[in-house]
């Protein structure tokens, strides 16, 4: 259900309206270059954000989008590498661990080797970096980064913005009374906005309903996404144990439940670093059976060789079929940004 999700700390507003103020007042610097400046970079950028902490289904679309233009691109991913124990910049390589650039790039370089996947807390720095002339082979002509919204002095080409269907941000509040990183007036520089985690069966009302609350601007494009699951998982006997150290764990647990009807839920923070404890009561809790969890835990628990552990592979499927739509904005950008840079 729309909001279901959302938990407010309303004896904290006081201190959502000095935080609020200050996002404000540097928002407000940037969009009149004043003080704090955007770059622009000589490469079609696109950046996959959000308003709100975590939780939005970043990691998953930005894959979708890496199986989309690597069919014709040389695609770089740009993230910040949340929770990695390296510093600066790190171009990740086949022998790069999940420390030294953090589980969600992992992940991604694990399953795409293909990328150019590199961390740099400073984005404009690591733009730098990946389009330095001979800095990598074959050299990128797309970079996308991985939530950098907020992160200004970077502009990007095109910004996707996500929204968990569950925790809608006109229902929100800002930090620290809920989880906005700023106003909901941010929206305004998206150019697409996409309302991730949606029941499949979403009807055209509601998403007509939610775009209405969201004000959507006239430049702006509007999509709504489901995850798709495979029809069933083998092998994993009976009462499997659910491991999850995701922000909200609820619509997989509900996704699962019609592939899946008997298993156990053990929930950790989102990007848990798992301690040899942990391990030892995960498995405790186990007991044996089949440990199911997803693909960025997968990423922090393979150096502890689990053998009963099962990942759950998940994809981006859009509602209304409405995925030729998007790609069609996706290949125009990058197909109008290279004519632009070639006059």
């Amino acid at each position: 259900m729309e909001g279901d999700h959302i938990k407010l700390y309303k004896w904290l507003t006081p201190l959502s309206w000095l935080y609020g103020f200050g996002v404000r007042g540097r928002n407000i610097l940037f969009d009149h270059d004043i003080m704090l400046h955007s770059r622009t970079f000589d490469i079609p950028v696109i950046c996959v954000g959000n308003i709100t902490v975590g939780g939005t289904g970043k990691t998953p679309h930005t894959e979708y989008l890496i199986r989309l233009l690597s069919k014709s691109h040389q695609v770089a991913v740009l993230s910040r590498g949340y929770k990695r124990k390296s510093k600066g910049y790190v171009l990740a390589t086949s022998t790069t661990k999940v420390q030294d650039i953090g589980d969600e790039p992992f992940q991604m370089k694990k399953k795409f080797p293909f990328i150019h996947m590199a961390v740099d807390r400073d984005r404009c720095h690591g733009i730098e970096m990946l389009t330095k002339k001979g800095s990598i082979n074959p050299p990128a002509d797309v970079i996308i980064l991985d939530d950098a919204f907020q992160h200004r002095y970077a502009k990007a080409g095109l910004n996707i913005v996500l929204m968990d269907y569950h925790r809608p941000i006109y229902l929100d509040r800002l930090m620290p009374a809920g989880r906005l990183r700023e106003q909901q007036s941010g929206l305004d520089r998206a150019d697409i906005i996409i309302i991730t985690k949606c029941p499949p069966a979403i009807t055209a009302a509601e998403r007509q309903a939610m775009m209405n609350k969201l004000n959507a601007k006239s430049h702006q494009e509007v999509f709504f996404t489901t995850y798709r699951y495979p029809d069933s998982i083998e092998g994993i006997g009976e009462k499997p144990l659910l491991l999850t150290g995701i922000a909200s764990p609820e619509q997989m647990v509900y996704d699962l439940k019609k592939i899946i009807p008997d298993f156990e839920l053990m929930s950790f923070p989102d990007h848990h670093n798992f301690t040899d404890d942990d391990i030892k009561n995960i498995q405790q809790k186990a007991q044996g059976r089949t440990i199911l969890t997803t693909e960025k835990d997968a990423a922090r628990l393979q150096c502890y060789g689990i053998s009963n552990m099962k990942v759950i592979p998940i994809e981006v499927a859009f509602i209304d079929d409405r995925e030729d739509d998007f790609n069609s904005l996706i290949r125009n950008f990058i197909n109008s940004y290279t004519l632009e840079q070639k006059k």
